[in-house]
Protein backbone atom coordinates (compact mmCIF):
# COMPACT_ATOMS: atom_id res chain seq x y z
CA UNK A 1 0.00 0.00 0.00
CA UNK A 2 1.51 3.32 -1.32
CA UNK A 3 -0.01 5.48 1.10
CA UNK A 4 0.87 3.97 4.32
CA UNK A 5 2.75 5.40 6.19
CA UNK A 6 4.26 4.61 9.62
CA UNK A 7 3.78 6.95 12.52
CA UNK A 8 6.27 7.38 15.89
CA UNK A 9 6.82 9.92 18.25
CA UNK A 10 9.32 10.12 21.09
CA UNK A 11 6.76 12.22 22.99
CA UNK A 12 5.16 8.69 23.58
CA UNK A 13 6.31 5.14 25.04
CA UNK A 14 8.33 3.35 22.32
CA UNK A 15 6.56 0.02 21.59
CA UNK A 16 7.46 -2.72 23.96
CA UNK A 17 6.66 -5.42 20.86
CA UNK A 18 6.36 -5.68 17.27
CA UNK A 19 4.24 -3.35 16.44
CA UNK A 20 4.21 0.90 15.64
CA UNK A 21 3.03 3.66 17.79
CA UNK A 22 0.66 4.05 14.92
CA UNK A 23 0.08 3.29 11.12
CA UNK A 24 -1.85 6.53 8.57
CA UNK A 25 -3.25 5.04 6.10
CA UNK A 26 -4.51 8.10 3.52
CA UNK A 27 -6.34 10.53 5.79
CA UNK A 28 -7.19 7.89 8.62
CA UNK A 29 -4.15 6.75 11.19
CA UNK A 30 -4.82 3.77 13.53
CA UNK A 31 -3.19 4.38 16.66
CA UNK A 32 -2.16 0.92 18.46
CA UNK A 33 -3.05 0.62 22.04
CA UNK A 34 -1.44 2.60 24.88
CA UNK A 35 -0.36 1.87 28.08
CA UNK A 36 0.65 4.43 31.64
CA UNK A 37 4.05 4.38 30.55
CA UNK A 38 5.98 7.31 30.77
CA UNK A 39 8.33 7.70 27.80
CA UNK A 40 11.20 8.74 29.34
CA UNK A 41 12.04 5.86 31.79
CA UNK A 42 9.51 3.57 30.03
CA UNK A 43 8.17 2.78 33.45
CA UNK A 44 4.45 2.71 34.60
CA UNK A 45 3.56 6.12 35.87
CA UNK A 46 1.71 5.45 39.07
CA UNK A 47 -0.16 2.50 40.79
CA UNK A 48 -2.94 5.39 41.22
CA UNK A 49 -5.99 4.56 38.54
CA UNK A 50 -6.32 8.30 37.34
CA UNK A 51 -2.60 9.09 37.47
CA UNK A 52 -2.92 6.00 34.63
CA UNK A 53 -5.99 7.30 32.74
CA UNK A 54 -4.09 10.71 32.44
CA UNK A 55 -1.14 9.26 31.26
CA UNK A 56 -2.79 6.93 28.86
CA UNK A 57 -4.42 9.69 27.11
CA UNK A 58 -1.29 11.97 27.41
CA UNK A 59 0.57 9.28 25.50
CA UNK A 60 -2.49 9.02 22.62
CA UNK A 61 -2.60 12.70 22.54
CA UNK A 62 1.49 12.82 21.69
CA UNK A 63 0.76 10.18 18.90
CA UNK A 64 -1.92 11.84 17.64
CA UNK A 65 0.43 15.07 17.19
CA UNK A 66 3.31 13.22 15.52
CA UNK A 67 0.49 12.37 12.81
CA UNK A 68 -0.61 15.52 12.24
CA UNK A 69 -3.61 15.65 14.27
CA UNK A 70 -5.17 15.88 17.45
CA UNK A 71 -7.04 13.97 19.94
CA UNK A 72 -9.84 16.16 18.33
CA UNK A 73 -9.09 14.38 15.22
CA UNK A 74 -10.85 11.04 16.57
CA UNK A 75 -13.39 8.71 15.22
CA UNK A 76 -13.11 6.10 17.51
CA UNK A 77 -11.81 4.75 20.99
CA UNK A 78 -11.56 0.86 22.62
CA UNK A 79 -10.80 1.65 26.15
CA UNK A 80 -9.68 -1.66 27.76
CA UNK A 81 -10.06 -1.88 31.42
CA UNK A 82 -9.03 -4.05 34.26
CA UNK A 83 -11.91 -3.41 36.97
CA UNK A 84 -14.76 -1.88 35.39
CA UNK A 85 -15.50 -0.11 38.57
CA UNK A 86 -12.79 2.64 37.03
CA UNK A 87 -15.49 3.14 34.48
CA UNK A 88 -16.50 6.40 35.44
CA UNK A 89 -13.45 7.84 36.42
CA UNK A 90 -12.13 6.87 32.79
CA UNK A 91 -14.76 9.19 31.69
CA UNK A 92 -13.89 12.03 33.86
CA UNK A 93 -10.26 11.95 32.67
CA UNK A 94 -11.36 11.42 29.27
CA UNK A 95 -13.23 15.21 29.15
CA UNK A 96 -10.01 16.91 30.12
CA UNK A 97 -9.04 15.57 26.53
CA UNK A 98 -11.64 15.42 24.46
CA UNK A 99 -14.74 17.83 23.89
CA UNK A 100 -18.33 16.74 22.12
CA UNK A 101 -19.19 15.69 19.80
CA UNK A 102 -17.16 12.84 21.39
CA UNK A 103 -15.83 9.94 19.53
CA UNK A 104 -17.63 6.47 19.46
CA UNK A 105 -16.16 4.46 21.57
CA UNK A 106 -16.34 1.37 23.31
CA UNK A 107 -15.18 0.34 27.11
CA UNK A 108 -14.37 -3.45 27.95
CA UNK A 109 -13.41 -5.33 31.05
CA UNK A 110 -10.28 -7.56 30.27
CA UNK A 111 -8.82 -9.97 33.60
CA UNK A 112 -5.15 -8.52 32.07
CA UNK A 113 -2.85 -6.03 30.71
CA UNK A 114 0.86 -5.44 29.67
CA UNK A 115 3.17 -4.19 32.80
CA UNK A 116 0.15 -5.52 35.09
CA UNK A 117 -1.44 -1.63 34.34
CA UNK A 118 -5.44 -0.82 34.85
CA UNK A 119 -6.14 0.88 31.47
CA UNK A 120 -5.15 0.80 27.98
CA UNK A 121 -6.28 3.03 25.30
CA UNK A 122 -6.24 2.54 21.41
CA UNK A 123 -8.46 5.08 18.86
CA UNK A 124 -8.93 5.84 14.93
CA UNK A 125 -8.39 9.61 13.55
CA UNK A 126 -9.17 10.95 10.51
CA UNK A 127 -7.07 14.35 9.50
Amino acid sequence: MSNKSIISSDQAPAAIGPYSQAVKAGNTVYMSGQIPLDPATMEVVSDEFEDQAEQVFKNLSAVAEAAGGSLANAVKLNIYLTDLSNFAQVNEVMTRYFEAPYPARAALGVSELPKGVAVEVEGVLVI
